[in-house]
């Protein structure tokens, strides 16, 4: 399996320990929040101009009702920082950015998505775990890490075959579920206390049986996508 570095570029910097132990990987992310000082606003990453649309691999959960109630629990309850939402139907994990679809010929997507169709592996299963954050959001840790980091790399190896330019290498992926994108620059003691109260929610199990190749825009302040190719993980994950 790719090994996972320490990198200033990703968040957490340095990755849990034990990619399969979820005290371990809750700790870290928690850890590496409660480090932060000050949370930038996620809307002014660069390389999102007006009108710009990219291809993505993510993971999407539109029908997973445990879930959407723990992640609107947990917005509710974080209502009074006004930052935005994501939406029911947009609870997803980011895989592997593709690139641009300024850069990349629709014929280029369609041949990445049969060359890694089949060569993924199985389904799984992966927990939604406590709140934790980052600079820019606030978010589910997600564990284990083992199977979606040999899905990102099996994701990578398939876009380096198609030539397609990609993103962040596999050995800097920090999985995660965000549920609120922060909007502004502010201090984050006081998010890190609010975010503190709803770390004694109990997981959820979420069934990863699909991989989503999709289109990626923004319509105002939240993600929206269109899916292009979905692709069977074959098997079934653990029976819940």
């Amino acid at each position: 399996m790719t090994p996972l570095i320490d990198d200033s570029r990703a968040f957490p910097a340095a990755p849990p320990p034990d990619l399969d132990d979820p005290q371990k990987i809750a700790s870290n992310d928690w850890d590496a929040f409660r480090a932060v000082e000050r949370m930038t606003n996620h809307w002014e990453r660069p390389g999102w101009a007006p009108g710009h649309r990219a291809y993505y691999w993510m993971l999407a959960f539109p029908e997973e009702p445990e879930l959407i109630a723990q992640a609107r629990s947990c917005q509710q309850a974080l209502k009074g920082l006004d930052m935005d939402e994501v939406p029911s139907d947009g609870l997803h994990i980011t895989l592997n950015k593709i690139g641009s679809c300024a850069d990349i010929e629709p014929g280029a997507v369609d041949a990445l998505a049969q060359l890694a169709d089949g060569t993924l592996g199985g389904g799984f299963e992966i927990r939604a775990e406590p709140m934790a954050g980052s600079t820019g959001a606030i978010r589910f840790s997600v564990t284990p890490w083992t199977p979606l980091v040999e899905l990102h790399a099996a994701l990578h190896r398939a876009g380096q075959r198609a030539g397609v330019p990609g993103g962040k290498p596999s050995s800097l992926f920090r999985p995660h579920l965000g549920i609120l994108y922060n909007n502004r620059v502010r201090h984050a003691a006081p998010v890190i206390d609010a975010v503190a109260l709803l770390r004694n929610r109990p997981s959820i199990a979420l069934p990863v049986e699909r991989v989503d190749l999709v289109e990626l825009r923004r319509e105002g302040r939240t993600y929206r996508w269109r899916v292009l190719h979905s692709l069977a993980l074959p098997g079934r994950p653990p029976t819940r």
